[in-house]
């Protein structure tokens, strides 16, 4: 729960005082501060703190001794949503600055699983809505996983993004993620003589590529014509296929 904390911005004091007031519910100030071990004088300083991200409150209790209430949690995913919409509009003013040059590809290189997951999520971006996908299955549920890949799945479905998708028989581990009208996907097999040995998506100018955990990357290429060639054989084989 730290390290979730932490990546949602709330520094070692902050997270203390928080789980400590969400334990007591609604208690002074150095009750909650004697609970999460920081001082008085910090506990005043973090009750400002975490109110000006909504999660706690104050209240005038009896006798006049102000009260600290935790607020639900779900105050989180409210300030998420903020943060997003924030960036759904700026990321697009950043992008017509980043990187003047268009003649040259631009390429990103993830290492490790957490690489991986980013450049994952990263195809939900895509403008098109429409996902060209190879699947080495045995490879995904060993990295990222078959739970994280179904976390993924669920936002795809979420955003409207559909997936055509070409997987190879040798590589399968089980009858899972078949075509299917209401999850968005339609999925046609290789010949069977074809071993799709590395995942490959195709989206708007982009390509990713994912290795097995063995090798433990992913690529992201931005070219056009890098992706309108992979784009070309995808298609060739999926027309063959149909």
């Amino acid at each position: 729960m730290d390290s979730r904390l932490q990546a949602l911005g709330l520094d070692e004091k902050e997270q203390r005082f928080y789980l400590a007031a969400l334990e007591l519910g609604t208690a002074p100030v150095t009750a909650i501060a004697a609970r999460a071990d920081v001082s008085r004088t910090n506990g005043y300083d973090l009750v400002q703190r975490l109110q000006k991200r909504g999660l706690v409150s104050q209240i005038e209790g009896d006798g006049g001794v102000r009260q600290v209430v935790a607020e639900d949690p779900s105050v989180l995913i409210r300030e998420w949503e903020r943060t997003r919409n924030a960036l759904n509009d700026l990321v697009p003013e950043l992008r017509s600055l980043f990187n003047g040059r268009q003649d040259k590809p631009r390429i990103r290189f993830y290492e490790g699983t957490e690489g991986i997951r980013r450049a994952f999520w990263e195809t939900l971006e895509c403008h098109s809505k429409v996902l060209l996908g190879i699947l080495s299955m045995h490879e995904l549920l060993e990295l990222p996983g078959i739970d994280w890949m179904n976390e993924y799945i669920e936002e795809r479905i979420r955003r409207g993004i559909r997936l055509n998708v070409i997987r190879s028989r040798s590589r399968e581990t089980g009858s899972i993620w078949p075509s299917s009208a209401q999850e968005d996907r339609e999925l046609r097999y290789a010949p069977f003589d074809m071993d799709l040995g590395m995942t490959m998506y195709i989206y708007d100018d982009k390509v990713l590529y994912v290795s097995s955990k063995r090798e433990n990357y992913a690529l992201v290429i931005e070219s056009p014509e890098l992706s309108s060639m992979n784009r070309a054989l995808f298609n060739g084989l999926w027309t063959m296929m149909s």
